[in-house]
């Protein structure tokens, strides 16, 4: 195995001190442009690599931040990790992505190697069943920044992005109302996290402001995969009295469930009208497209990413106390609409 080529196997060959090729290499002005450029050869030539971790560690930064997510295998993630990449691009930083795979245990583990991986801040959405921040206690007291976002515990030594889920959940389930439901079946995920409880709530509380009926047989905590979707179905066909509205917090569980809804012989959305969350891609490949809640999650990556990058420059200073709250909105499309708005009339 080739050893490590070092400025010092550079200076040699061309006959330079070594402070002459690291201020070469470094683009210092006092060295004159054909030196550079000849150093610049010979380096690349012996495959000259350099150590910008090292040379980072003396400066005391790293130039990487370090990202925790549930899982990799969502649409919506990958849509918020887009916006962290482009961020961290553009400010010539470095990214270090790693997966709970929605266990706290994992979570630990991932925080610690991001620790000990030196990253100079930390945006974390949080695993399905993380009860506190304890395994970051390392960052806050070294003063190493934390950001959470769509899945957070309200700490006062981060910041929380989110989009009001509450409302989200609301809206989505007046969208049902409006529509004609009257018997509206929400399925959520784990209420340990701020999302599903936060929707629940939001569901909650159209109902009581409607005087519809709710209630744990019309409540179901699931994990939202696909096999939750079809026994949704099969749920749903034991009950006395069919749902006629379903709120899915989940479009990929949602999709799974149309389809097998329609496999057992309900109309959608003329039985039953479907509205998911997230707007996934998935909501526009289904038949008939799923009515949702777009979470802008391009626009959360980016601004988790460049409010982190921002304190660390110096250009920000991130209040302990805040929220950022982002911008929702309810889509409509054909697995919910039984009503024609008047302005869609001739």
């Amino acid at each position: 195995m080739q050893k490590e080529i070092t400025i010092y196997d550079i200076a040699k060959q061309l006959e330079l001190s070594p402070a002459t090729v690291s201020r070469a290499l470094n683009d210092h002005p006092a060295i004159n442009q054909n030196t550079k450029t000849l150093v610049a050869n010979k380096a690349m030539e012996m495959g000259y690599r350099s150590n910008m971790f090292a040379s980072n560690l003396r400066r005391q930064r790293t130039k990487t931040i370090g990202v925790i997510v549930p899982r990799l295998d969502s649409a919506f993630m990958s849509t918020v990790l887009s916006g962290m990449e482009k961020v961290a691009n553009e400010s010539s930083y470095n990214l270090i992505i790693s997966q709970s795979l929605e266990s706290v245990t994992k979570e630990i583990a991932n925080a610690k190697t991001m620790f000990d991986s030196r990253v100079d801040g930390l945006l974390v959405s949080l695993a399905s069943d993380t009860d506190n921040l304890d395994h970051f206690n390392t960052f806050f007291r070294k003063g190493i920044p934390l950001i959470l976002f769509d899945r957070v515990i309200a700490q006062k030594n981060c910041i929380n992005i989110v989009i009001d889920n509450q409302k989200a959940g609301y809206d989505a389930t007046i969208h049902l109302i409006n529509q004609g439901c009257k018997r509206i079946l929400h399925v959520t995920g784990s209420l340990k996290r701020n999302v599903y409880a936060d929707r629940l709530r939001g569901y909650k509380l159209a109902l009581l402001e409607h005087g519809l009926t709710g209630g744990a047989e019309l409540e179901r905590s699931t994990n939202l995969t696909r096999q939750d979707g079809l026994d949704l179905v099969n749920y749903i066909k034991s009950m006395a009295i069919p749902p006629d509205g379903l709120f899915i917090a989940s479009d990929f569980c949602a999709a799974t469930c149309i389809t097998a809804l329609k496999q057992s012989g309900f109309s959608v959305p003329t039985d039953i009208a479907v509205v998911g969350f997230n707007d996934d891609p998935v909501s526009l490949v289904i038949d008939p497209g799923l009515t949702t809640i777009h979470y802008p999650g391009q626009e959360m990556g980016e601004i988790a990413a460049q409010s982190l990058i921002n304190h660390l420059n110096g250009l920000l200073r991130l209040s302990t106390t805040n929220t950022i709250l982002l911008n929702h909105e309810l889509v409509v499309r054909g697995s919910s609409q039984r009503v024609v708005s008047q302005s869609t009339l001739p």
